[in-house]
């Protein structure tokens, strides 16, 4: 019981914290589990659970900072400045239009699966018009994320896999009966888009955007960015534009296809980008020292967030914290455990990792479950509905990327986007009741 009260203390009094803007991420995600882990007595192995935490952690870390590179050089280079000119020309000044343009072009790019690279893209695509229309960008960071959320449920995203792994059933049999769900959800996230885009449009007009839309990264301040990536016409290379979204494309398969780990592919395609882009090397340079700051300021986060949750695992407070939500499920509930683990997957994954959920907490609601004659695979799909708010949870490091990228606080983010994200778990219910994926009620009972 101690366990899961300091567990529970930790994880809200850091979100506190931050909503409150009372310190910022990073310093809370170093200061408070360590202030906790002390307070329940663990200080004798507190510095071997932070670096379990942060190797954990550092493929991750070392993927995004050569990821936020390699978009980086090709953001300078203008590989996405035909589809950002596009997007203009359709969008016009409408804020609308534009709210929805963003939408879709998150749905689109999530096909891979990876938020961190959704993130870049569209927040490079869409950021310097909502400043310069003056829009809120936090319409932008919930509607990437929430997009995201859903088209993570793809088996190369990582959820399913993990539900497959655990509970030994195949990844196609879960996912593709999701399909509909997931075009139920991706049409919700298109309306909610559009009544963001309404309240836009009612507060700003239609406007019309200032010095065309041929130099998407300028505003009448001047160049903006990633927010930091300058926009000089000289760093752009036109005729490599097919070059650099053959390397693009072939990044992409290589990560749906697992030929190599995540780090060392974004480490290879930044090498190639560089030199074939920017072969003189004090220009390849200006490039590392352009990116650095968003580099440095979202690394830093994710090294942060591995002391955390090497913390939170290393004192045994999620396997507490598990355990006792499971056990306040009373045997009556038991026939109702696929929708009450849909449920459930909201808070469960929001205040802990989906390694921890899914391989910690969903095997044993999955045994219980067999007793009501609800199916390991029905309960894997039930088990993937909170993805959307799984997605603000502290310990998901592509979020601090998107944050960081948009220039937006963590925790108004969080405020903003979490009552859509909980509408969207729930219309994800809902459909895969209506559909069939799990039962309302075992067949046992």
């Amino acid at each position: 019981m101690l366990l899961t009260l300091l567990g529970f203390g930790m994880v809200i009094t850091f979100m506190t914290l931050i909503m409150t803007k009372r310190l910022s991420p990073l310093v809370a995600l170093i200061l408070v589990p360590i202030v906790f882990a002390l307070l329940g007595g663990f200080g004798g192995g507190i510095d071997r659970m932070m670096l379990d935490g942060i190797r954990k952690i550092a493929p991750t870390g070392v993927m995004l900072m050569f990821a936020i590179l390699y978009f980086g050089v090709m953001i300078d280079a203008g590989l996405f400045d035909p589809i950002v000119g596009r997007i203009l020309r359709a969008v016009k000044g409408d804020p609308l239009r534009i709210v929805v343009g963003t939408t879709v072009l998150a749905m689109v790019i999530s096909l891979d699966g990876d938020g961190s690279t959704t993130y870049m893209i569209v927040v490079a695509s869409m950021l310097p018009l909502y400043r310069r229309l003056k829009m809120n960008a936090l319409s932008m960071t919930c509607l990437a994320m929430l997009a995201s959320g859903v088209m993570n449920m793809t088996p190369w995203g990582g959820p399913t896999a993990r539900a497959a792994s655990a509970l030994h059933v195949d990844a196609g049999d879960i996912f593709v009966p999701m399909v509909p769900v997931m075009g139920v959800a991706l049409a919700a996230i298109l309306m909610l888009a559009v009544f963001l885009g309404l309240k836009e449009r009612r507060r700003l007009g239609v406007l019309s955007l200032p010095g065309g839309a041929s130099h998407p990264a300028y505003d009448e301040d001047g160049p903006k960015s990633l927010p930091e990536i300058e926009a000089d016409e000289e760093l752009r290379r036109p005729k490599l534009l097919w070059v650099n979204a053959g390397l693009t494309l072939a990044l992409m398969a290589s990560l749906i296809l697992g030929l190599l780990p995540l780090p060392v592919l974004f480490m290879i395609a930044f090498a190639i980008a560089l030199v074939i882009n920017y072969p003189d090397l004090a220009e390849q340079r200006r490039r590392v020292v352009q990116h650095a700051g968003n580099v440095l300021s979202v690394v830093a986060l994710i090294f942060a967030a591995g002391i955390f949750t090497g913390i939170l695992a290393g004192t045994g407070m999620v396997e507490s914290m598990s355990r006792s939500l499971l056990a306040i499920i009373p045997d009556a509930l038991g026939p109702y455990l696929a929708g009450i683990t849909a449920l459930v997957s909201l808070p469960f994954t929001f205040f802990m990792s989906n390694d921890a959920f899914y391989f910690g907490v969903l095997p044993i609601l999955s045994e219980a479950a067999q007793g009501y004659g609800i199916t390991a695979v029905e309960m894997a799909r039930a088990s993937l509905i909170g993805q959307p708010v799984h997605l603000l949870s502290p310990l998901v490091p592509s979020t601090y990327l998107l944050v960081g990228l948009a220039g937006v606080e963590f925790g108004d983010h969080q405020r903003y986007s979490l009552k859509w994200a909980a509408m969207v778990c729930l219309v994800m219910l809902g459909a895969g009741l209506m559909f069939g994926l799990f039962p309302l009620v075992g067949s046992a009972a």
